[in-house]
């Protein structure tokens, strides 16, 4: 079964806002085993629209299409729907009921014609109700192909996908499946990562398929299995993820995507009852905002020190004046300084520092742009490592910041049974 997404809105076209209906539809299509093969954004233009549901007719088999169905004129997505199946608007009693509950009965206020007008839908569609939002989700089918209107805002669009459109498709439909596992890498690019395991790679069964997805400092490796039998698909799934563990088991911190390395590492000191600590320089606390967005942080994250000035470094961190001045700010000495510093305020078992240049300027050390020292105080020593990540600097500070963790991963792994 296979599926097409289309935005609707002229602020997604220039940029004004970031399209996240597209990917969370296309993740809960997924789920269910019906493969996206276009994702389309359109703007808000009847002919446009038009032709783009002519282009999609009968090559797929659902078309899912989002924005367009708010209350002004700028709203073509209604009346676009009645032109390209013949029909006309009329009044839905019980969107209605439900816009004027809303309006009157929860915002207090008199119900305007406006509100009154999203009440009106194609008069052959099915309703989709909208019980959190306005905006009625409209579902028709024309030949081949299932064309579903849902409102553009996305918690409105995520209640329509995940209470009407997934289990009426569910009804209706008869799928494959479609299973996935995604392995994390961390430590060593996409093309090392690729040799180590092209031999695997290459003795994996035709219904199995492996796609990479670097990002910096990490590699997902993620394994997609399509067929009719379920049981053999997770089988076969497993078996493989088994053997590739035997060739790079020394990278692989986790499984599945909600399986980041903070979580990972999330876990680990909880089972250690240990706790971590962060003082940022430059990374400006990136660090420490991946820890603490793992549910359950506080057990083991005790906070952080953004001492991004020199100043700060050596008046709230109490990184010594001297060593400043001996070693420059980015160095060694200082990311030591810093890792221990924090790690004794905050009184924690660990404390991660990370100072460098990401650019564009040098600051207040001579270091080349792109250098970075990280450092971890555990309870018995302080590591420091000096890596150069490059340009630009958006780069150096997401490398550096997984790059903290890594280390962090690395040695609270020595002490796991």
């Amino acid at each position: 079964m296979k599926a097409a997404i289309i935005t609707i809105g002229d602020e997604i076209l220039i940029g004004q806002i970031v399209d996240t209906n597209s990917a969370f539809i296309a993740k809960s299509l997924d789920r269910i085993g019906v493969e996206v093969i276009e994702m389309l954004s359109i703007s808000d233009d009847k002919k446009h629209i038009l032709d783009t549901f002519a282009l999609l007719q009968n090559k797929v088999d659902v078309v899912i299409v989002t924005g367009g169905l708010g209350p002004t004129k700028d709203d073509v997505t209604k009346k676009t729907f009645c032109d390209y199946f013949n029909d006309e608007l009329v009044v839905n009693p019980e969107v209605l009921a439900h816009v004027t509950q809303l309006i009157e009965g929860f915002y207090k206020r008199p119900i305007s014609q406006l509100n009154k007008d999203q009440a009106l839908v194609p008069s052959t569609c099915t309703v989709l109700h909208n019980q959190v939002g306005t905006a009625p989700g409209m579902w028709m089918k024309k030949e081949n192909t299932v064309f579903i209107s849902l409102p553009g805002v996305p918690y409105e669009m995520k209640y329509l996908v995940e209470e009407e459109i997934i289990p009426k498709i569910v009804r209706e439909y008869k799928r494959p499946y479609i299973i996935h596992k995604t392995i994390l890498t961390y430590g060593q690019g996409e093309s090392l990562v690729a040799e180590r395991i092209e031999h695997w790679e290459n003795n994996l069964p035709e219904f199995i398929k492996l796609a990479y997805l670097p990002n910096p400092g990490r590699v997902r490796l993620r394994l997609t299995a399509r067929g009719t039998d379920k049981e053999l698909l997770e089988a076969a799934i497993e078996e493989n993820v088994r053997s590739l563990d035997l060739i790079i088991h020394d990278i692989i911190v986790g499984y599945e995507e909600n399986e980041t390395i903070e979580s990972v590492v999330g876990k680990i000191l909880t089972k250690q009852n240990k706790t971590v600590s962060t003082a940022e320089s430059f990374t400006g606390g990136r660090v420490a905002s991946l820890l603490s967005a793992v549910p359950g942080a506080s057990s083991y994250f005790k906070g952080s020190i953004v001492s991004y000035a020199t100043e700060a470094k050596i008046n709230v961190l109490g990184v010594p004046q001297e060593i400043v001045k001996e070693h420059s700010v980015v160095s060694a000495a200082v990311a030591s300084a810093m890792a221990l510093n924090v790690k004794n305020l905050l009184k924690t078992d660990y404390g991660i520092a990370t100072t460098g240049n990401a650019g564009p300027s040098k600051g207040d050390s001579a270091a080349e742009i792109g250098t970075v020292f990280i450092a971890l105080a555990t309870p018995t020593e302080v590591i420091v490592e000096e890596f150069n990540f490059g340009q630009p600097r958006e780069k150096v500070v997401d490398r550096a910041t997984v790059k903290s963790l890594e280390i962090l991963q690395k040695e609270i792994l020595k002490f796991v049974q």
